[in-house]
């Protein structure tokens, strides 16, 4: 398949339409009729409007929060929203089911039958395809807060057109970002064509006059993934969903554990998107961050747990992330109850609240993470751009395909997996095998000196040990996986 950024025409929108929408699992929903997806959308009120609320935040320069969740049937979802909204969350998420996620629309009626007999949820989120638009319409009339849908689909084409039709204002993903971390053999140019589908579906809601929140996966894989390659992958994303018509993009970054080089990340996000989305084009957007709390391995102990969601939660508020994704006590052991996902929000809220009039200081530190970051990014996106002469729709299908652009320990045999990373003396993470990685020699020097400092210090090998033992080190209670850690 040829994919090229360009705005789809409405004819070819439309056209694609009808194949979409043939695939649902009992015929076609009358309700997903566009000018009624319209109506629907215009009444949902402000307050309710995730992309305008956002917006407030930003202007607040303040940390709003949403954590993760969902269930199979609409009652028990009803039900977790409504705990987790009392719980002090700002924006409320639906977390979709495995089975969804992959299109396996019967499996998920299956579950969702199940889960009614036993009384608790036997799937691990919510199947928005199967109970439709009035099912999804009744959980958002059911909160009094934003709703988004957030999963982890390649093809999210049918499960956009359900959500917006039923009036929740934002959906995450995007080609690349839902894609190489969580499939296997899905090729880029399918899901970055999937993906336009569900931005031009924003882009026409947009040209009614109604606002839609976007939202690219930041934290990749979530483990040990270098700012540089997480920042352009989300730059990328949003301008291929700007070109389709989308003007509200959130950009995500997933915690990396060290403060400077994290503040530094959520700072650069902004601006380079920003940069990007200007240099090609695209006008009068509004950019939004969001920080992601830590998505890699958690501590058992629910104290210490609580201990790394604060950590998290200050590092936000400092580098004034506009929203925060939280993570519960119970991360490590499985799905939590809403009681659990309570404790979460509470303890972040808390945090949020204690530190919203303070900003982390400048310093030179603070200053040289910015600057590298901004030249791993310029060396990226260049490779990118000449690539596809112009196009970078053409030019990251061709990077992943290369190893111009890797992200580590990812499922897709989309992208080639050859760089290593690690951390440095001070925690932040680094490359320690580019593979063919788009980067100059000026960044791959400094990028080697950072972690020959740590080799010296533990008068260790650097090598792909260093790697294992950092992939570990957090949920053992320490940032670097140094060979002489004592707990």
């Amino acid at each position: 398949m040829q994919v090229r950024n360009k705005k789809w025409s409405l004819e070819k929108f439309l056209e694609v339409r009808k194949e979409v929408l043939s695939s649902w699992p009992t015929g076609l929903d009358p309700s997903l009729d566009l000018d009624k997806a319209v109506e629907t959308l215009k009444a949902v009120p402000a307050h309710k409007n995730f992309a305008l609320k956002l917006l407030q935040a930003e202007k607040e320069q303040r940390t709003y929060v949403q954590p993760r969740a969902g269930v199979a049937t609409i009652e028990q979802h009803m039900d977790l929203l409504k705990h987790l909204e009392k719980a002090g969350a700002d924006f409320l998420p639906s977390t979709i089911d495995s089975y969804t996620r992959h299109n396996r629309y019967q499996e998920a009626e299956e579950g969702i039958e199940i889960s009614k007999r036993e009384g608790r949820s036997l799937l691990n989120g919510f199947p928005a395809v199967n109970h439709g638009v009035p099912g999804c319409k009744q959980i958002l009339d059911a909160v009094n807060v934003p709703l988004q849908a957030r999963h982890g689909t390649p093809d999210a084409r049918l499960l956009s057109e359900i959500i917006h039709a039923a009036g929740w204002t934002s959906n995450e993903g995007g080609g690349i970002s839902y894609n190489i971390p969580y499939a296997k053999n899905i090729s880029l140019a399918d899901s970055i064509y999937y993906w336009q589908y569900c931005d031009r579906l924003v882009g026409y809601y947009e040209e009614q006059g109604i606002h839609i929140n976007r939202e690219p996966f930041g934290p990749l894989t979530g483990t040990l993934v270098p700012p540089s390659i997480a920042i352009t992958i989300g730059i990328i994303e949003s301008i291929l969903a700007a070109t389709q018509g989308v003007k509200h993009i959130t950009v995500g970054y997933g915690q990396c554990g060290n403060v400077t080089q994290d503040v530094a990340a959520i700072q650069m996000l902004k601006e380079l998107t920003d940069y990007y989305l200007f240099t090609f084009g695209h006008k009068h957007m509004h950019v939004t961050t969001v920080f992601h709390q830590w998505m890699g391995g958690f501590p058992q102990d629910e104290s210490k747990a609580l201990a790394l969601i604060s950590m998290a939660s200050t590092v936000a508020t400092l580098a004034k992330a506009t929203k925060m994704i939280t993570k519960t006590p119970v991360e490590s052991i499985g799905v939590p109850t809403k009681e659990m996902n309570a404790i979460g929000i509470k303890a972040s809220k808390f945090v949020v609240n204690l530190l919203k009039d303070q900003t982390y200081p400048d310093s030179e530190k603070l200053r040289l993470e910015k600057e590298m970051i901004r030249k791993e990014v310029t060396c990226l996106m260049d490779k990118v751009i000449d690539l596809g002469m112009g196009d970078v729709a053409v030019g990251t299908i061709k990077a992943f395909e290369y190893g111009v652009i890797d992200v580590p320990f990812a499922p897709s045999k989309q992208t080639l997996g050859e760089i290593l990373p690690a951390r440095d003396n001070e925690g932040c993470i680094r490359i320690l095998e580019f593979g063919h990685l788009g980067m100059s020699e000026e960044v791959k020097n400094f990028h080697k000196e950072k972690l020959l400092e740590r080799a010296k210090k533990e008068n260790r090998a650097l090598d792909f040990q260093m790697t294992v033992d950092d992939v570990y080190a957090v949920s053992q209670g320490h940032l670097i996986g140094r060979i002489n850690n004592e707990n």
